[in-house]
């Protein structure tokens, strides 16, 4: 018998679970070190790299997203994508960005969503349920944040705050 195998046949020592994690995760980190795999993300999901193989293979899209102070980024979208696909591309990278420079930092995205919306030419991307191409988004294409103000027309945002109001103001008579 050999010096580390028991007799199941069963390798320990160099050869055990805890090494070959190891090496995993060292391949892995030399594989994402290379310049040709940069835009894989650091710790990349199965949607991750289906996505970016669907942008090799043409059935995804590359989109370029300006921020309001004039930087941006890239993400990448299927082409049935709709804007809640892309906004939640959008809230990962920027989630991954954030956490790779600054460390954990927690982004209230209903606060973002609720002040800003995303354009494209000019062309407000307000319903999440449409697709990004009935709006012309296509592969490298640029979609912008822009400010957006939520209308007192539609009393949405006003109606339940008055009502919060009268609830709490009727407590107090009492």
């Amino acid at each position: 018998m050999e010096s580390g195998t028991t007799e199941e046949g069963t390798e320990v020592g160099y050869n055990s679970e805890n090494v070959k994690k190891a090496k995993l995760h060292s391949t892995l980190a030399a594989l994402l070190d290379d310049p040709i795999l940069a835009d894989v993300p650091r710790k990349p999901t199965l949607s991750d790299v289906d996505t970016l193989i669907s942008l090799e293979m043409g059935s995804a899209m590359r989109i370029s997203i300006l921020k309001l102070d004039g930087t941006s980024f890239d993400v990448a979208v299927m082409n049935s994508a709709t804007v809640k696909d892309l906004k939640n591309a959008i809230k990962k990278k920027v989630t991954e960005l954030e956490q790779s420079q600054m460390g954990h930092r927690h982004i209230s995205w209903r606060h973002v969503w609720s002040n800003f919306c995303l354009a494209h030419h000019n062309e407000k991307l307000l319903d999440d349920k449409a697709a990004l191409q009935d709006f012309g988004v296509r592969n490298n294409s640029q979609v912008q944040f822009l400010p957006y103000v939520v209308s007192k027309v539609s009393g949405n945002h006003s109606k339940s705050k008055r009502r919060k109001h009268r609830f709490f103001h009727g407590l107090n008579k009492h």
